[in-house]
């Protein structure tokens, strides 16, 4: 049985890291934007952001000021044995969320809608926020998803139906025109890590979007051909525009589009876009049914498509 101190101790461990670690594939996205860039001033910005985030990892410190949404995608094995249950994990994360919020590893964001109201745990009405799968075998996986404030509120995040006529072109048009318009009004930090979620419901598309934004690895391809060919399009396209680090002009200017899908219905198309920070925070922690924790780079979020 996983007792709930190991549960504590490992989601505490994740939400720390999360906030204060870049994962190795976003480590690399970086790397490659520097080897690339032509433009001075952008070169410069990936290096100084680059060296400042490596400097986060040596004294776990905050990667970013605005640690976002506190957000977690738990894989649960069928027969996982937790000590209280699905209710003790929840409780357990959102009393870390609050441990990690008075430590300094979290920042004090989430607030009432109307009321403006702070309760200083960022811990509240559904939030944090839970995700779950299913899965076979006796462990749990937990990542922590630190989605940051502005590439989630002023214009990263969109959706609209496209009918079946407009079809390829009308889904590639609407998310390029999308991430221009996000980049022009300073909505979103480019280059961003770019998620798209097509068919399903408005709900699906969204979630679909989001999950690919934040639990993929940056520059991984889909296993359908279709839908590896749209991300490569994408990322070119949006990469033709020379945006730059930050709106400053250079070679990138989207480190990753990842695209996930779901069956539609035929009376049109959902498509959704939901753009990811930079630094893409995330961290994945697995307990096993003995109590031992292994720390993973990738959440494999998708592999039961």
């Amino acid at each position: 049985m996983i007792t709930r101190e190991v549960m504590q101790e490992a989601i505490f461990r994740t939400i720390k890291k999360g906030s204060c670690h870049i994962s190795p594939d976003v480590h690399r996205a970086f790397e490659k934007a520097i080897e690339k860039e032509k433009s001075v001033v952008s070169k410069k910005a990936f290096e100084g952001t680059l060296k400042s985030l490596d400097l986060s990892i040596e004294r776990e410190c905050l990667a970013c000021p605005d640690t976002g949404w506190p957000l977690f995608f738990c894989k649960v094995g069928n027969e996982v044995e937790m000590e209280g249950g699905i209710l003790a994990l929840e409780d357990i994360s959102r009393k870390m969320v609050a441990r990690a919020t008075k430590e300094g590893y979290l920042r004090s964001t989430m607030k009432h809608p109307l009321t403006g109201a702070d309760p200083g745990t960022n811990v509240g009405m559904n939030i944090p926020g839970f995700t779950y799968q299913f899965v076979p075998g006796d462990a749990l996986q937990i990542t922590y998803v630190a989605k940051g404030g502005g590439s989630e509120c002023f214009g990263g995040t969109r959706y609209r139906v496209v009918a079946f006529a407009d079809g390829l072109i009308g889904i590639e048009k609407s998310i390029i025109e999308w991430y221009i318009a996000a980049s022009r009004a300073g909505a979103i930090c480019p280059p961003a890590v770019l998620g798209v979620g097509i068919g399903g419901s408005a709900d699906i598309a969204t979630n679909l979007a989001k999950e690919a934004a934040a639990l993929r690895i940056v520059g991984s391809r889909h296993p359908e051909p279709e839908f590896a060919r749209i991300e490569e399009d994408l990322t070119a396209a949006i990469n033709d525009l020379e945006i730059g680090a930050m709106g400053s002009g250079g070679k990138t200017s989207v480190f990753a589009v990842h695209v996930e899908y779901s069956l539609t219905h035929l009376a049109g198309i959902a498509v959704a876009m939901s753009a990811n920070c930079m630094v893409a925070r995330r961290a994945t922690s697995k307990i096993y049914a003995d109590g031992k924790t292994e720390t993973l780079d990738d959440p494999n979020w998708f592999n039961g498509r």
